[in-house]
C-alpha cells in the first residue's frame, strides 16, 4: 500500500474529507459578493453625489452658466454671514425640542401597543395613521386648521385656538416642532414597540413573584432592556432633525421672516432662490459632517459599539 493511498484512508477514517478545506473556501468565498449590489448603490447615490456637492462648494455657479473656481470664497462667507448660525441655531433647537417631546410619548406608546389585549391593537391602528401621510399634505392640512380666520379655532368658537400659530414669530417654531412630533411619533412608537415584545416574558413572571408592580416593571426591566433600541430612535430621530424641509416649507416658507429658516431650507433657498450653489453647497456639506459627528458621537458615548463587539464575540 503506498504512502498517499494510507493517508487517503486515514483522512477518511478521520472523517475529514480531502476537499473539505476546499469546500469551505468556495461556500465562504461568494459571501463577499452579497453585498456588492448594496455597495454599488451607496457608493453611486451618496458617496459619488457628496464629492461632487463638496467639490462644487469651492465654485462660483448660479446654477445655469458656467462653473467657476473660486477657492475658499464660499466657506468663508458662509462663516461670516450671521444667516447661517441662526439657520444652524434654529436647527440645533428644533432637534432637542424634537427629542425632549417624542422621546416619552413614542416610548409610551410603543410599550403600551405593545400588549396583547385587542384594544391595545385597535388603538396601534389610529396612532401609526401619520405614518401613511406625506409630509406635505400633513403641512398643507396644519396649515389649514391653524389659520386664524377660517381654521379649527374659528369653526369651534375658541379665542386659544385662533392665535396666529404660523405667524407669530414667538411661537411658529414650537408649532412646527408639535407638527412634526405627531408625523414621527407613530415611527418611534413603532421602534419601541418591537423592542418591548422581544423582552423575555420570564423576567415579567418572575418580578411579578417578587411583588414588583407595573411602574417598578417598566423601570427595571422595560427600560433597561430597550437601552439598544433608545439609541437607535434617539440617532435617527437627532439626524433626522437635519433633513425637516419639506413640512417646514409648506408650513412657513421659513417665514415669519427668518424664524423658521432651518440649515436645510436655508440651504435650499440660497440655491434655487438665491441662484448661490456653491454656497449652497457649503451649508449642504455642514449638514452631513454635523450629522456624521451626531451619529458618530451617540454610538461612541453609549457604548452600542462597545457592547455589540461584545455579543458577538460571546
Amino acid at each position: 500500500m503506498t504512502e498517499t493511498h494510507t493517508g487517503v484512508l486515514a483522512e477518511r477514517q478521520a472523517g475529514t474529507p480531502r476537499n473539505a478545506s476546499n469546500n469551505a473556501t468556495r461556500t465562504a468565498a461568494p459571501s463577499a459578493w452579497y453585498a456588492a449590489p448594496a455597495l454599488i448603490m451607496f457608493v453611486g447615490f451618496a458617496i459619488v453625489p457628496l464629492v461632487i456637492v463638496a467639490g462644487l462648494s469651492f465654485t462660483d455657479w448660479d446654477g445655469l452658466n458656467a462653473i467657476n473656481f473660486s477657492g475658499l470664497t464660499n466657506w468663508i462667507n458662509a462663516f461670516n454671514d450671521p444667516q447661517t448660525y441662526h439657520s444652524l441655531g434654529l436647527t440645533l433647537q428644533v432637534m432637542a425640542l424634537s427629542w425632549i417631546i417624542q422621546t416619552p410619548i413614542s416610548l409610551l406608546l410603543g410599550v403600551f401597543t405593545a400588549g396583547k389585549q385587542k384594544y391595545r391593537a385597535v388603538y396601534g391602528v389610529f396612532f401609526f395613521i401619520p405614518l401613511l401621510i406625506s409630509a406635505a399634505a400633513i403641512a398643507i392640512a396644519f396649515k389649514s386648521l391653524l389659520d386664524p380666520n377660517f381654521g379649527l379655532g374659528q369653526s369651534l368658537g375658541v379665542p386659544w385656538l385662533s392665535q396666529n400659530w404660523l405667524g407669530d414669530p414667538n411661537i411658529v417654531i414650537y408649532t412646527v416642532v408639535f407638527i412634526i412630533a405627531w408625523q414621527f411619533v407613530p415611527f418611534h412608537a413603532l421602534l419601541y414597540q418591537g423592542g418591548v415584545r422581544q423582552i423575555p416574558e420570564s423576567l415579567y413572571e418572575a418580578a411579578t413573584l417578587d411583588g414588583a408592580g407595573r411602574m417598578a416593571q417598566f423601570f427595571n426591566i422595560t427600560l433597561p432592556q430597550l437601552r439598544n433600541t433608545i439609541i437607535t430612535s434617539s440617532t435617527l430621530m437627532l439626524v433626522g432633525s437635519l433633513t425637516y424641509f419639506d413640512i417646514v416649507f409648506v408650513l412657513t416658507g421659513g417665514g415669519p421672516g427668518t424664524s423658521t429658516r432651518l440649515l436645510p431650507l436655508d440651504m435650499y433657498l440660497t440655491g434655487f432662490s438665491s441662484y448661490n450653489m456653491g454656497l449652497a453647497s457649503v451649508l449642504a456639506v455642514i449638514l452631513v459632517v454635523l450629522g456624521l459627528v451626531l451619529s458618530l458621537g451617540l454610538t461612541k458615548f453609549s457604548g452600542f459599539s462597545k457592547m455589540s463587539s461584545e455579543l458577538e464575540g460571546a
